[in-house]
């Protein structure tokens, strides 16, 4: 299209007095013009450089906008140094070193503009110009799209950038836009950038999308506030804060991230408020360094597309979250590193894969009034340093509701755990805690699940309708040694006192205490030994006894008959193995790994027990010790810390015994996605490694443990037997009780063993029916009746302190 004329109309200083001229040129169109003059120009291309410096109009014709193409060969196209008015044009540039639209004075306003160019940017604002710009475009696949520079500023209303081969729209330098219903898309960098001290951008209801790069990006002391914005389909993070940056979100939405939907660093702070981020593929917030800070009030981050917790908070970095909902994502919030901390109020966290909150290398996290639903793990503190509090928080429907592990101390107050499939709450491997005032309910295994010799603080704790039992301490340590659990005015709707360990704590009640209850309740048996992982603990010493004097104390167990034969069988096999070996005969080579399967409570942990003390005996083990663990010790919450996990406790058990609990739980029927079976693959792997230096057991209900050996094919090769433990009769039940009352001096008069069998007898086998615990459980609800009983004696004989009559039993419910 060939150059036209422009017709200039010219305002003189009265009213009546107008005139009009035409111009074969803009440069001279403009030379003629004075402020406030009308210039409109003619369809056509013009190659001319033009600089505004009056306050004129320049304008295509009405009804044809786009006809008037501003297009030089190089330089400038069109720089504006006053407040003038520029309408309807299509700029054109071509210096890749220059843009193709300059503001450097002024306040213009800059109406319909369609800017298509291959220069260093479409728009470029600087010094004290100030613009206001609507409805227009920017196409600029070589630069930058809109570039605020040197202290500009302005404000930029329905207007679009349609690709850039930079950012979409740059600030820096100090420079402070307002961007009002703006679109930002097709980007090679980020959508909106602001960098650098004083800098400032201001976005309101404009969106960011199809960007290769972040989409909003906000670094070196700037600052920046998005109300009513959307950020999505991003290559990179949604939104990064670096270095010192500020950012306000406001009712904004983020989602469909590939990576980070916001990653803030380095001393940045962020407040979210009423916004969403949904759909991304790393993590929702990833929060990191000392300094950096995010607080996010009556948020939503949901639908993770990846493997990442939702909320990754390190380095000693803060989040707060207050109102806010976390939902359908593998993990929920992830708080590692020292000076690490997440304040999290009113909130509510469900359909968790794996861990709702997790806590370590010293971390700290403080959640109160919060409500967790449908995780694997409700809240993890899982190392030396990491604690924080739980206060006034439910857990439901997990599989266990919090667990605390090595050397983790965190307080726990004020906390439901409802219907778990596992425990309600788990501490092993040197974890400590307080729980005051919590409750389970509900739950498919113990309430408070405490073993290793936990130091942990239990106080008016409550269970109610646990399948397996109230409360259950394993390793409580030796009588006064100050190790194992504190227990003081706990209760438990079972039928009898729930189980605790021999140290200084006050019972542990049921429901209804008698006045005048016995300051020391009978002592449990302690369960077998394991190492804590955190803090190093003393090396276990080889076993001192004989294998014969070992053997002696498993014939001492009550019944167990066959699972005698069998232990004795293997003991036999090895010992006539190591007499052929120093004959110089052939020794047959005898598989050490077992299966036990059988009920709860039927003595297959202190088999284990006694069987790695034979090993060690017979020279096979080095230590002979026994290291317990269970699912929630093998199973991490995100690929590879399976591995992991598994390893470290395969090399506590080292020269000892592994003791894999319920290890059918690491194959669950509907395992989908679930990591159990790396666990299991790993535990092959290194069951053949090291085949010499660790003996595996894993035990489990019958049916189940058959299933398990059928998930890999390696497994069931890498043991030699299968034992089977069966249910104690009533009899042998009535043996636990007798000795039980022999070690803590009571007696039972005539008839109490005749009721005793009967009562057994009639005890629903159900599965909370607990076997040697219910017959342990039954004699400490004995204890405690008869205290109730002989409290109200004024003198009481010492056959009225020892002697329990059958009134003395708990009621059958």
């Amino acid at each position: 299209m060939a150059q036209g004329t422009v017709q200039v109309t010219h305002t003189g200083t009265s009213r009546w007095r107008r005139r009009t001229g035409e111009y074969a040129s803009l440069a001279a169109a403009l030379e003629a013009a004075s402020d406030g003059d009308v210039l409109t120009v003619a369809p056509g291309t013009y190659r001319e450089n033009l600089v505004l410096r009056r306050a004129v109009t320049l304008r295509g014709p009405e009804g044809s906008a786009g006809s008037v193409r501003i297009a030089p060969p190089d330089g400038v196209p069109l720089t504006v140094r006053a407040s003038a008015v520029v309408q309807d044009l299509h700029v054109e540039g071509q210096d890749a070193a220059a843009p193709a639209l300059l503001v450097e004075e002024g306040t213009p306003e800059l109406t319909g503009l369609r800017i298509v160019t291959r220069s260093a940017a479409g728009i470029e604002v600087r010094g004290g110009a100030r613009p206001t710009v609507r409805r227009c475009t920017v196409d600029n696949p070589a630069g930058l799209g809109i570039a605020v520079l040197d202290g500009g500023g302005g404000v930029f209303e329905d207007c679009e950038v349609v690709a850039a081969g930079q950012s979409g729209v740059a600030v820096r330098g100090g420079a402070h836009p307002r961007l009002e219903r703006c679109r930002v898309h097709h980007t090679s960098g980020a959508g909106l950038s602001a960098t650098g001290e004083h800098s400032a951008l201001e976005a309101v209801g404009c969106e960011v999308y199809e960007v290769r790069g972040s989409g909003v990006q906000v670094t070196g002391r700037a600052t920046a506030h998005l109300t009513d914005c959307d950020v999505h389909r991003t290559t990179a993070d949604g939104v990064t804060l670096d270095t010192d940056a500020v950012l306000t979100l406001a009712d904004c939405r983020i989602h469909d991230i590939p990576e980070n939907a916001v990653d803030l660093r380095s001393r940045s702070v962020l407040t979210m408020t009423r916004s969403t981020v949904r759909q991304f593929g790393r993590n929702g917030l990833s929060v990191w360094d000392p300094g950096t800070r995010v607080d996010a009030n009556q948020c939503e981050i949901h639908d993770s597309t990846g493997d990442y917790p939702a909320v990754w908070v390190s380095d000693g970095a803060t989040a707060v979250l207050e109102a806010c909902r976390v939902h359908d994502v593998p993990d929920a919030l992830f708080v590692l590193d020292r000076g690490s901390r997440a304040d999290v109020v009113d909130s509510d966290v469900w359909q968790v894969r794996n861990t709702a909150v997790s806590v370590s290398d010293g971390a700290t996290a403080q959640l109160d009034d919060c409500r967790i639903r449908d995780a694997a793990t409700g809240a993890w503190f899982r190392d030396h340093g990491s604690g924080g509090t739980l206060a006034n928080c439910t857990v439901e429907g997990a599989q266990t509701g919090v667990i605390v592990t090595k050397g983790a101390d965190p307080r726990i107050e004020r906390c439901t755990v409802g219907s778990p499939a596992e425990a309600g709450f788990y501490v092993s491997a040197g974890g400590r805690g307080t729980f005051e005032g919590c409750r389970v309910t509900g739950s498919g295994g113990y309430g408070f699940h405490v073993i290793d010799g936990c130091r942990t603080t239990l106080r008016k704790c409550r269970t109610e309708r646990c399948a397996r039992g109230g409360y259950e301490f394993a390793d409580a340590g030796a009588e006064g040694s100050g190790d194992g659990p504190v227990v003081e005015d706990c209760t438990s709707d079972e039928s009898g006192a729930a189980a605790r360990p021999a140290v200084r704590e006050t019972a542990v009640q049921t429901a209804a205490p008698a006045q005048g209850l016995l300051g020391a309740v009978p002592a449990r048996r302690a369960a077998e030994p394991a190492a804590a992982a955190a803090v190093p603990e003393p090396e276990p010493e080889p076993s001192a006894r004989t294998s014969q004097e070992v053997l002696g104390e498993l014939d001492a167990l009550v019944g167990l008959d066959s699972v005698k034969r069998e232990v004795r069988a293997l003991t036999d096999m090895i010992e006539v193995g190591r007499r052929r070996q120093r004959a110089g005969l052939k020794a047959a080579s005898v598989r050490r790994h077992l299966v036990f399967t059988g009920s709860p409570g039927t003595g297959k942990t202190t088999v284990a027990r006694l069987y790695g003390e034979i090993l060690a005996s017979l020279g096979v083990l080095e230590k002979g010790h026994l290291v317990e663990v269970s699912r929630v010790d093998l199973v991490g919450e995100h690929i590879g810390s399976t591995a992991i996990r598994t390893q470290e406790a395969f090399d506590r058990a080292r020269g000892g015994v592994l003791f894999i609990d319920e290890a059918y739980a690491l194959s669950p029927e509907d395992s989908g996605r679930d990591f159990g079976r790396e666990a299991i693959d790993t535990l092959v792997k290194l069951m053949e490694d090291h085949r010499e230096a660790v003996v595996v057991i894993v035990a489990g209900y019958t049916a189940e443990m058959e299933r398990f050996l059928t998930v890999n094919p390696g497994v069931a090769s890498r043991f030699s037997r299968t034992i089977t433990f069966g249910d104690y009769v009533p009899e042998e039940l009535l043996r636990i009780v007798e000795q039980q009352a022999e070690e803590q001096e009571y007696r039972l008069a005539d008839g109490t063993g005749e009721a005793l069998v009967k009562y057994f007898d009639a005890l629903p086998k159900g599965p909370a029916f607990g076997n040697g615990r219910t017959a342990r459980q039954t004699f400490e609800a004995m204890v405690e009746r008869h205290a109730g009983r002989v409290a109200q004696l004024p003198e009481p004989t010492t056959d009225d302190l020892t002697l329990l009559y059958p009134e003395d039993l708990p009621t059958l419910s």
